[in-house]
């Protein structure tokens, strides 16, 4: 390895000794393929309790991440003939969306994959929100199971944010459409499509979409904690994108271990779960063009800036992934997916042809976008992003 290898690698170690020693990140992995082979760095724990490490191999929930299985096994069925990303989900899914001002013929699935649709942020829904918005509604729900109606119902329980095209507002809802739209044009479970669209062709034999009943994983895989809960006495419906964190909990309560945690309210939007190697696979498949017809890959990395849509800074969004603002990289070209879900972080990102990726995974939910994009800053060296 290069001595410039050597200090790129060094960089990103430091990176995961500060998530831990600065984020309060119990424990926090990073895996790395690159023009010098691979590398493995982690920090931290798995296991709070016995104090074991992490190890490369562990198998993670990847959050969010997932919705870029949805939307390549949809790219995939348009390219087999058997549906258009401009199909208004009215065509395959009539009278879903006749509630609360939503029109099923003005939104297609473009709209719903690209997080253009209005549909509201799913994830601010009261409905969700007050099962786990505090640690006794959180020990009394963990093990519910969502079934598909209601989280059908959760997608339009509250009125559009905007006219459809008009905007980015990040919402599971979308994916959760996207899903339906799947299994109705198929005849076949969204995991199944999912598994013959995206996970057997690349050979991801530790990747797959988590079973409703689910709440293990394959060893090895580390512990999973959360500490983002609401004081107590807080009204979930008081919540909103901009006072969310003054209504947490104070700060120093430890972290509850929620290992066990039945994570169907994921679904489509994001319950898959997989490894730092398989993901970074995955990456390299979609961000290269080597999983989908060039027209589909044109149509998964056509982005739209998420100004004001309530997710990541510096961002532009496609079809269940995203590309970073050249003018925060130094001009370099970066694109990635990544994925939140209590007790689980994950970010990919790398470069366009797939040859140099970065996975990063903690076993805590996302404390905000800082660790992105130090992750991006050690691997790429890049200067540090203003106002993170």
């Amino acid at each position: 390895m290069t001595n410039s290898a050597s200090t790129g690698r060094e960089k990103v170690q430091r990176m995961l000794d500060r998530a831990v020693a600065e984020l309060g990140v119990p424990g926090i992995v990073a895996e790395v393929r690159d023009a010098n082979g691979t590398w493995f760095g982690s920090a931290g724990v798995a296991d709070l309790e016995s104090g074991r490490p992490r190890e490369k191999g562990e198998h993670l929930h990847v959050g969010s991440a997932g919705k870029a299985f949805t939307a390549a096994t949809v790219l995939r069925l348009e390219a087999e003939g058997r549906l258009s990303i401009e199909d208004p989900v009215e065509k395959w899914l009539p009278g879903v969306l006749d509630v609360n001002g939503y029109d099923g013929g003005r939104i297609t699935l473009r709209h719903l994959l690209g997080n253009t649709s209005g549909l509201f942020i799913t994830g601010l829904a009261p409905e969700l929100t007050r099962r786990y918005a505090t640690r006794s509604a959180f020990a009394a729900h963990r093990h519910d199971i969502w079934t598909t109606d209601e989280l059908l119902r959760l997608a339009v329980s509250q009125p559009p944010l905007h006219e459809p095209g008009a905007a980015f507002a990040y919402s599971n809802g979308g994916f959760y459409l996207a899903g339906l739209i799947i299994e109705k044009v198929t005849g076949n479970g969204y995991a199944e499509e999912v598994a013959r669209a995206v996970t057997h062709p690349l050979g991801l034999t530790h990747t797959y979409v988590r079973p409703a009943e689910d709440t293990g994983y394959p060893e090895p895989h580390p512990r999973a904690y959360t500490g983002l809960f609401l004081r107590d006495g807080v009204d979930p419906a008081d919540v909103t994108t901009e006072n969310w964190q003054s209504m947490l909990e104070e700060p120093g309560l430890p972290p509850l271990d929620i290992t066990d945690f039945n994570t169907s309210w994921g679904w489509s939007a994001g319950n898959v779960v997989s490894t730092t190697g398989d993901m970074i696979e995955a990456f390299g498949a979609l961000a290269s063009g080597r999983l989908l017809p060039a027209e589909q890959h044109r149509e998964m990395w056509t982005t739209v800036s998420t100004g004001g849509g309530h997710w990541m800074p510096h961002s532009a969004y496609g079809l269940g992934v995203f590309e970073l603002d050249p003018a925060m990289t130094g001009g370099l070209r970066l694109r990635g997916m990544a994925g939140s879900m209590y007790g689980s972080h994950l970010v990919v990102v790398g470069t366009p042809d797939g040859e140099q990726t970065i996975a990063v995974h903690t076993n805590t939910e996302a404390k905000g976008w800082e660790l992105v994009f130090r992750a991006v800053e050690a691997q790429f060296d890049i200067p540090p992003v203003e106002g993170l």
